[in-house]
């Protein structure tokens, strides 16, 4: 069974029938979701969706590095409170962005301790976003007591990226359609990585894999990445699919 460990089939761009989409993803053979959210608009959009299909979606609640401001400690009181109501699996997605705007720099890094912390003290996993930061995630990691267990999501580093990270964790890396992009070379770390650290995620609305580059991504095209995951590693598609599945329990739990 294929499972996409982080979409976001609940935003507006799956207007205006959202729950097509999913229907396409199920079609498709992908049997599980995780909807990780975005800010405090995403939150309701998110649980609606996935009330609508019980056992096929999980949730994670948390601030995303790009949507956070001046105002951050009233978001954080809001997720804070939307732990509590037992519905989610992970804190996510959090983690830092400095490609777009370093402008709340600080702010992201006190952020995302806290939410760190906040994972360590529900004994729940991370989901990790991070772009031209990873001197600064691991900085954080350098200042806790206790390092949360997560996914370095949307990976696209390199072998000497996948041992600092180690470093610090045994965390799962999820490889998305970057994977297929001509110029990446992220095939050439997969066998850093390892099938049993592996996740794959569509990231959607984002990062179509070839051969849909371009479009607007959605979790039925997880098969494209699965596919080329698979022959990269040499293995059948069904098999990348169970150890991926597998993976994902053993990180978020069963379903």
């Amino acid at each position: 069974m294929l499972i996409d460990s982080h979409t976001h089939l609940y935003l507006d761009e799956f207007l205006p029938d959202k729950q097509m989409a999913v229907r396409r993803a199920i079609d498709a053979g992908v049997g599980h979701l995780m909807f990780p959210n975005v800010d405090l608009t995403t939150i309701a959009p998110m649980k609606e969706l996935a009330g609508k299909y019980p056992g096929v979606i999980d949730m994670a609640i948390g601030l995303h590095p790009t949507e956070v401001n001046s105002d951050f400690r009233s978001s954080l009181s809001v997720i804070r409170a939307e732990l509590s109501s037992g519905l989610y699996k992970a804190i996510g997605e959090i983690g830092m962005d400095l490609y777009w705007d370093s402008t709340y720099e600080r702010e992201q890094v006190t952020v995302f301790r806290e939410q760190c912390k906040l994972a360590e003290q529900a004994g729940l996993p991370v989901i990790i976003h991070c772009r031209n930061a990873l001197d600064r995630i691991l900085e954080v990691f350098e200042s806790l007591d206790i390092i949360p267990r997560g996914v370095f999501h949307s990976f696209g580093g390199t072998i000497e990226d996948v041992r600092r990270i180690r470093q610090y964790g045994d965390f799962y890396f999820g490889i998305n359609g970057i994977v297929t992009f001509r110029n990446s070379k992220l095939s050439s770390v997969l066998s850093e990585i390892g099938t049993d650290r592996l996740l794959l995620e569509t990231d959607s609305p984002y990062l179509a894999p070839v051969p849909m580059r371009g479009k607007r991504n959605e979790s039925a095209y997880i098969i494209h990445t699965a596919s080329y995951v698979a022959n990269s590693f040499g293995i059948p598609v069904d098999h990348i699919a169970d150890i991926t599945a597998s993976n994902y329990k053993d990180l978020f739990g069963n379903f």
